[in-house]
């Protein structure tokens, strides 16, 4: 009754609110359990300068690429996209990584908290209907979604939260049978989980179209399907995790 009766825009920052506690503190819990500072590859003392370009790099793709978007649409305003986060997370943490002769994965501390924070998330952006902008396309499936225009949509939203979750249960049984192979291999097949599903999801949303079918969001999605793709051919350092 009492969500009824909430702003969207409101209960959406309440989920992402939430998405960020249970991230903060699923991460500190698996760094503390599957991630010891001792085996980081790279110096203790350089981690958190790398910390900070990664949030850096983070923050600039997802207010860039989710900005971008929005200007592509004729929408007036600031946008923010979790996959432009990743995407520029990335790009930073490979080329600080590359200048500080880093060899290794760094990112498998990242996964479970993304994981978790993204299928979050990703109900917040249900919830705040139409005002999000992430509503999907019209269907006439019977678990199409009325935002309150009296269209029924791709419940988008719910697809990607739902991917996600279930990639981090996987995620999780594998990082407790096998630690040592998920940190080596864990955010490499994370990145490609999440490119994959949020290429397919995208042909179900209604963002203005760049090449053909696919718009800005698919070829962003395809390069971290690229990237997921090329560092998963490479070999991998026992000792690589982070």
């Amino acid at each position: 009754m009492l969500a009824s009766r909430m702003h969207p825009l409101v209960l959406h920052s309440l989920f992402e609110a939430l998405a960020w506690i249970l991230a903060i503190a699923i991460g500190w819990w698996a760094r503390r359990r599957y991630f010891p500072a001792a085996r980081l590859p790279m110096p203790g003392a350089r981690y958190p300068l790398y910390l900070l370009f990664l949030w850096l790099g983070a923050a600039a793709g997802a207010y860039g690429l989710g900005s971008l978007n929005l200007a592509l649409a004729g929408i007036p305003g600031g946008g923010r996209s979790i996959l432009g986060a990743i995407v520029g997370g990335t790009l930073v943490a490979e080329i600080y990584k590359a200048d500080s002769g880093v060899r290794g994965s760094t990112g498998a501390v990242f996964v479970l908290p993304l994981s978790i924070a993204i299928a979050v998330g990703r109900l917040g952006c249900f919830s705040a209907g139409l005002a999000d902008y992430t509503y999907g396309t019209p269907t006439g499936l019977p678990w199409g979604v009325d935002f309150g225009d009296g269209i029924h949509r791709h419940p988008v939203q719910l697809y990607e939260s739902l991917a996600m979750a279930c990639f981090a249960l996987a995620f999780f049984l594998w990082l407790r049978r096998e630690p040592q192979s998920a940190a080596r291999y864990g955010f490499y097949i994370f990145a490609g989980f999440y490119a994959a599903q949020r290429f397919l999801w995208e042909f179900l949303k209604p963002y203005p179209r760049l090449i053909g079918p696919f718009n800005l969001f698919h070829l962003a999605a395809a390069l971290l399907l690229i990237y997921a793709f090329v560092m998963l051919r490479r070999p991998r350092r026992i000792h690589a995790i982070a």
